[in-house]
């Protein structure tokens, strides 16, 4: 795909800058919200195992949880694919490390759905 400018499109995650932008910002109110209703049950709650598992395991909290790792994977690699396009100019590096990147983020992703699942 090409641009105006004639320079090929090689954004991080969905071919365009302005839907990244926006994937970005939408998984980070999502990790915002799963935190507020994390420390919402540890403030509001007598925290012990039995309950703590009750939580986490019912339903609505582990596709809640599914969400919030799939959000975090996604703004995990838009924000590292800009900061590495951003400041690492040799395209050898970056390739190498973007390579690294994507492997703990899959890697973080099966640890976390197996975690839930």
């Amino acid at each position: 795909m090409r641009n105006n400018s004639g320079i090929k499109s090689a954004t991080g995650l969905t071919g365009s800058g302005s839907r990244d932008w926006i994937l970005q910002r939408i998984s980070a109110v999502v990790l915002a919200i799963y935190s507020v209703v994390v420390v919402g049950f540890f403030l509001c709650t007598e925290v012990n195992f039995e309950a703590w598992q009750g939580f986490m395991l019912s339903l609505p909290m582990k596709l809640f949880s599914l969400v919030a790792i799939l959000s975090l994977v996604f703004h995990a690699w838009v924000g590292m694919w800009t900061v590495l396009t951003d400041y690492v100019k040799s395209s050898g590096l970056r390739l190498v490390i973007q390579s690294l990147v994507i492997i703990a983020v899959l890697v973080y992703l099966f640890w976390g759905v197996m975690i839930f699942w």
